[in-house]
């Protein structure tokens, strides 16, 4: 603490015994301006540590000529993070404030600024005149201020706080970002000093790269072994096969499927077993009751929403006046979720049941339970929402995991077993992505006129597009400035018009090597930004001119009609209207209502994962009769989940003779019901590899037969 200011040491003091192993070390390497990756558990003050030096320059005096504008930049993968800094730095900046003035000092007054997705345009608008000065935003609201005038306010930024860099560096939307950052740079008057924040992520060495770019960067990582209370819990001897559960807990058909799956499905005739969800939900219910605040997670927005509701509803069969949890998801409006966070906070709501939204280091108080149910998508990601548990240095994270289903149990399983020996996936950000490029060279020309070699340098600088080649760039430019569609000149009118979106957005003057940009084409970049998938979704309004609660999916809102109750958020709303964008509705408490749905795609197995599967499994064959006693052990399989994952590995053997590991792939033949023959493949390793393999399969087959398969 000695490199600090006086007033920072007083307030650090006030609040703090020590400094955590991340701060120390990461405040030697950030005072000295070096680029820095901070790797450290949840609840470890990764945050403090990047924030803090910069803070502490910010409350000098300063001279009385120096240009207003961003001095701290912060960059978070979530909306909700994004707000729940903003309240976080309330705390060092008005207390160092005030330990200063108890010294005599004048401390400069540091304004903090919002800009995300939620911001009003007012609010856009006083920041173009007044911006403050740190700026907590998304990477998309980044590069949407970068593609306007109010870039001017970045000019000045000396420090870039990236959060949770591992939830991006391996998608398109971290490369997005990375240029981004390289276009930042160009336009700040002296090189932003790069911080990233992160809990788990590997290797090291690519994260720093995405990180600096070509700058080197300094990794502090002071992780160690998670300490984690973690039980796989199944609440029936026989998943296939569950005893009919108690009257006042039999959902009907359609809501077990849609519990199971996410998606609504029709009551089949003879298909009245309701599954495990009739055992499952009491139990979640009764571990509620067994501690002060819990999250429960899901892996979709439609299971989000149904097993709230269905909680609460068995909540009120045993005596409870009000609801004892809601649900939390990215389509519930940012007013609602920052209700939701605070009533969890305080006391007033045992439970929230959220999705990803809370995943991310957002502050959520003293959580003493998460519970998830399904298998996480990954190891990564079951440590971070486990970690929500027990958010704080040196306490211990306590995690219940249901599986769905046996094949669930085996993933969940894997995971559990990951997770204690803090084994994550390697992160792998994808590289020279050409429609990302497209979009930041069309914003980029927005703004200035750019020679071509110099255009290719900034982009070369961002870690994945280090070894973008001259063709590609060059095809790029071709695409944007109207060369893929000189050969569409004779074409038929309607394939012309299915190129209208291929209209060139920037000039390309070859004598000169020049880009500049064409008319209409701000519009464009703006109305495209960023690489979140456009999913169509209606904004939910209360009806006529009130605020907004939320969002559904387009499909939802065209099987909808005036008058439809629907539950969105825990809450019943009836639909008084249906506009070209929006749903307009009124509150209908007590009424029962549709579960919503939306569409969209799980990410698929990562490699890593999957191996470890197929190990799991090759070790189950093994083992034998002292299968049970070891999944207690190695995997945190309570007895009847260690039951039930024996059994369907026996089940295998029993059938196939051999199981499918991470040394052994199965291929089955047999017939279906119409006696025709039916080739299955047994592979552990998930979708992405299963995906580009089936492809060159089917290839094959219809190289070798003729037959389109």
């Amino acid at each position: 603490m000695r490199r600090f200011r006086p007033a920072t040491q007083t307030w650090f003091g006030q609040s703090f015994a020590a400094p955590t192993p991340v701060q120390e070390q990461g405040w030697e390497a950030i005072s000295e301006g070096q680029h820095a990756l901070l790797l450290a558990p949840t609840g470890s003050g990764k945050t403090l540590a990047a924030f803090l030096w910069a803070i502490d320059r910010l409350h000098r005096p300063r001279p009385s000529g120096e240009e207003a504008g961003v001095r701290i930049l912060y960059v978070s993968p979530l909306k909700a993070l994004a707000y729940d800094v903003e309240r976080n730095l309330r705390a060092p900046l008005a207390g160092i404030r005030r330990a200063a003035e108890a010294e005599g000092e004048v401390p400069s007054p540091v304004r903090v600024s919002v800009r995300t997705g939620d911001t009003p345009s007012r609010e856009r608008e006083r920041f173009k005149r007044r911006p403050g000065d740190i700026l907590v935003t998304t990477p998309e609201s980044l590069y949407l201020i970068l593609t306007s005038q109010a870039r001017e306010a970045l000019r000045t930024v000396e420090t870039v706080i990236i959060d949770e860099i591992h939830a991006v560096a391996g998608t398109k939307r971290g490369i997005h970002l990375a240029l981004s950052l390289e276009r930042l740079s160009h336009l700040c008057e002296a090189e932003p000093q790069r911080i990233g924040l992160s809990a788990t992520q590997r290797p090291l060495s690519v994260i720093a790269q995405f990180l600096g770019g070509p700058r080197p960067v300094t990794v502090v990582d002071t992780s160690e072994p998670p300490s984690m209370d973690i039980e796989v819990i199944v609440p029936v001897d026989d998943l296939d096969h569950p005893p009919p559960p108690p009257e006042d807990t039999i959902p009907d058909r359609a809501e077990a499927d849609a519990l199971s799956t996410g998606v609504h499905a029709v009551s089949t005739p003879g298909m009245d077993r309701a599954g495990v969800w009739p055992h499952i939900q009491p139990r979640i219910l009764d571990l509620i009751e067994q501690h002060r605040t819990t999250i429960v997670f899901t892996n979709s927005r439609r299971l989000c929403e149904r097993l709230a509701q269905r909680i609460n509803e068995l909540a009120a069969l045993r005596g409870h006046a009000a609801a004892v949890c809601q649900a939390h998801h990215g389509s519930v409006s940012h007013a609602q979720r920052t209700e939701i966070e605070e009533a969890l906070k305080l006391g007033h709501l045992p439970a929230i049941v959220a999705t990803s939204s809370l995943e991310l280091g957002i502050d959520m108080g003293t959580v003493d339970l998460v519970v998830q149910v399904a298998a996480p998508h990954s190891v990564a990601s079951g440590l971070q929402r486990i970690g929500r548990a027990g958010h704080g240095v040196g306490q211990q994270s306590k995690g219940r995991v249901f599986p769905k289903y046996k094949g669930d149990l085996l993933e969940a399983a894997v995971v559990a077993r990951e997770m204690r020996q803090g084994r994550v996936e390697a992160t792998r950000p994808p590289k020279n992505a050409l429609d990302v490029l497209a979009q930041q060279v069309a914003a980029m020309c927005v703004m200035d006129d750019w020679a071509v070699d110099d255009m290719l340098q900034l982009a070369r600088k961002a870690a994945p597009y280090r070894d973008l080649g001259n063709e590609s760039f060059i095809a790029v430019l071709e695409m944007l400035s109207g060369g893929a569609l000189q050969s569409l000149e004779s074409a038929d009118p309607e394939v012309q018009r299915g190129f209208d979106r291929l209209r060139p957005l920037i000039a390309w003057d070859r004598t000169r090597n020049l880009l500049t940009t064409r008319k209409g084409a701000r519009m464009t970049v703006v109305a495209n930004a960023g690489t979140i998938p456009d999913r169509g979704m209606y904004r939910v309004h209360i009806a006529p001119d009130g605020p907004r609660v939320g969002e559904l999916d387009e499909e939802m809102v065209y099987e909808s009609r005036k008058g439809d109750v629907f539950l969105l958020g825990a809450s019943s709303w009836r639909i008084v209207e249906i506009t070209r964008d929006r749903v307009l509705v009124v509150p209908a408490p007590g009424e029962p209502g549709r579960m919503p749905f939306w569409r969209g795609t799980e990410p698929g197995r990562a490699v890593e994962l999957g191996r470890a599967v197929g190990a799991l499994v090759r070790d189950i064959a093994e083992w034998g009769e002292g299968a049970e006693e070891r999944l207690h052990e190695h995997c945190r399989l309570d007895p009847r989940a260690a039951g039930n994952l024996a059994r369907y590995i026996r089940e295998q053997v029993d059938c196939t003779v051999a199981v499918p590991s991470d040394r052994c792939i199965v291929v089955e033949r047999f017939r279906d019901e119409f006696g025709d023959w039916r080739v299955c493949i047994l592979s552990p390793f998930g979708g992405r590899v299963h995906a580009p393999w089936s492809l060159a399969i089917a290839q094959d087959l219809e190289t070798r037969t003729g037959v389109e398969v």
